[in-house]
């Protein structure tokens, strides 16, 4: 697609549209022309009808013709079969400049039970195509319902997360863990019988002509046509591997690079990078040719990497062989695929762990850092937006809340100072200035400047009864600044541990499950200051006093807060 940050001056698309807000539905029956050999819907006519729907609310929303620059996230939790019915939903999240998120979700509904369930769920950013040379300026999206409100707001950190996904992975190439990795490993004999499946012998090509049913009626291929003549050659590519039909479990991402119109002959490449116990990873690449072109290269439009595992018929997976990459570039795509796949474990145990089963430190590396950050950004989200807060007290316009949700306890206090809002969250994201008003800060060193808004801190703070060790923390701070107007500024915390930090001596290494700042401007000079916090054992004792109603200290300490504000209020 086209590169939306080298478009020229802007052009606002204004109007409401019909519905606008409202998601874009179809329902589909699976038929038997749907259907692989087993029954069962292949997923590459699913993903069409995924994008079919998503770029229906894209264009619903902008009011003109939108393409595919990118679907990711997506996974396939069970399989469609002939004779249920597919109800696919898709909603814009949020609008930038020239592109869109779309959420898009799958449910099957099985006509003889008469149960729903979600099999599928995915984010696709589409760009907008205009006939003229000028940059589109697209209206924002209104959320309606605390859900879409939800949406919108982690929509950006997901944005963030797909522009920095491939720096993440130059980083973890660098790791020597994985830039060394041992000739053993790549598939050298050991000593043992060798049964390990050269990579070579995996690849499938696949060329296809670009007909007038594959395009929209400006002449350009779908995108939902191109994944699933990707997905074809990627299960082929697989199926050599392990000599029976593989099944698509999830896909790292689908990448549109440049557009590809009716007449076109693309060229489909795809080989298995990598093999790991129970599944395999395949990478799919797309290039672009007519006859009408001058000879030369062709056009790179489209890549992917999909994972792939193959079910015995008791349910389990089966070990699959080894992959033995040929030497060069085939060893190179044997690496990157480890330093996926740890990218892909990190993130799926970032996102999937309840609070209550996952650790509250999550190991902090070059792998997971995009993905904690959202987590952090996001559970503080999630916190502010709970209803059923509970008033505990007011003093001096100071006023606490509590909520009890499972095993945590969560309080609010929100105040109102007369400084401006991006004043507070500057100041308040500073934590070297925190002990001037927050006594559990008595000492705060930086660990780790991560980027412009996101670092790592060393917090010590008081013991708490007589006899009590001096508590420390690892916090992992990230702020973000509101992308549209009317949004709040965001200043979150979440506990990491780093070997850069272990615990000194006479200390008790304490966590913080969600805590931070939301500061949200009244006027110009006026702001609301709430801070949240989702009490974990470590942290309980210090407010447990307050929201008891057997002491005002939270007031006493939240006031020095706001005199400390007020009197740096100047920008």
């Amino acid at each position: 697609m086209t590169n939306l940050e080298t478009l020229p001056a802007s052009l606002t698309v204004s109007g409401e549209g019909p519905l606008d807000g409202e998601p874009v539905e179809m329902s589909q029956l699976v038929l038997p022309c749907h259907a692989n050999h087993r029954g069962e819907l292949g997923p590459g006519q699913l993903l069409k009808w995924m994008d079919i729907t998503g770029c229906l609310a894209a264009e619903k929303h902008a009011g003109m013709l939108c393409v595919t620059a990118s679907m990711d996230d997506i996974h396939f939790e069970q399989t469609i079969r002939v004779g249920q019915a597919v109800l696919i939903k898709a909603r814009v999240n949020r609008a930038f400049n020239t592109s869109l998120e779309v959420g898009i979700s799958v449910r099957v509904d099985d006509l003889e039970s008469g149960r729903q369930e979600q099999v599928c769920k995915a984010y696709s950013t589409f760009v907008v195509r205009k006939n003229h040379k000028q940059k589109v300026q697209l209206r924002a999206v209104r959320p309606t319902s605390s859900e879409e409100w939800q949406e919108h707001k982690l929509a950006a950190e997901r944005r963030r997360m797909r522009l920095t996904h491939s720096d993440t992975l130059i980083e973890l190439l660098r790791d020597a863990n994985l830039a060394n990795v041992p000739e053993r490993v790549l598939g050298e004999d050991d000593g043992g019988p060798d049964t390990s499946v050269p990579g070579e012998t995996t690849r499938v090509q696949s060329v296809e002509l670009v007909l007038p049913p594959h395009a929209n009626h400006q002449g350009n291929t779908f995108g939902g046509q191109i994944m699933a003549w990707m997905e074809t050659v990627a299960s082929l590519a697989a199926s050599h591997l392990c000599g029976e039909h593989a099944t698509l479990r999830a896909i790292d991402m689908f990448q549109f690079r440049g557009p590809s119109a009716v007449g076109d002959r693309l060229t489909l490449r795809a080989i298995v990078n990598n093999s790991f116990h129970t599944v395999m990873e395949v990478g799919v690449c797309v290039e672009a040719w007519n006859s009408d072109d001058p000879p030369g290269p062709t056009r790179h439009i489209n890549s992917a990497f999909l994972v792939y595992s193959v079910k015995k018929p008791s349910g389990e997976f089966r070990t699959l062989p080894r992959i033995r990459p040929a030497l060069g570039d085939g060893q190179r795509r044997y690496r990157e695929a480890i330093a996926r796949k740890k990218i892909r474990l990190e993130r799926k145990f970032i996102f999937s762990c309840k609070p209550s089963q996952a650790p509250l430190s999550v190991p902090w590396e070059t792998s997971n850092q995009a993905y904690l950050s959202y987590n952090n950004v996001s559970a503080l989200t999630s916190l502010a937006g709970c209803g059923g807060w509970e008033h505990v007290s007011t003093k001096n316009g100071i006023t606490l809340w509590s909520i009890e949700d499972g095993i945590f306890l969560s309080f609010r206090i929100q105040m109102e100072a007369t400084v401006p809002a991006e004043q507070a969250f500057l100041l308040l994201s500073d934590l070297h200035n925190r002990h001037l008003w927050d006594k559990h800060y008595q000492k705060c060193s930086r660990i780790l400047a991560v980027d412009d808004d996101d670092a790592i801190f060393h917090v010590q703070g008081p013991a708490v009864g007589r006899d009590e060790m001096v508590r420390d923390f690892v916090v992992l701070m990230s702020r973000r600044r509101p992308c549209d107007d009317g949004e709040p500024y965001l200043v979150a915390f979440r506990s990491v541990t780093l070997p850069a930090a272990p615990t000194p001596p006479a200390c008790i290494r304490g966590e913080v499950q969600c805590a931070g700042f939301v500061v949200e401007p009244l006027e110009a000079n006026l702001s609301q200051v709430s801070y949240f916090n989702q009490a974990t054992t470590s942290f309980l004792p210090y407010i447990s006093s307050d929201i008891a109603g057997l002491s005002a200290e939270c007031h006493t300490q939240f006031q020095s807060c706001r005199l400390f504000l007020e009197h740096n209020s100047k920008l």
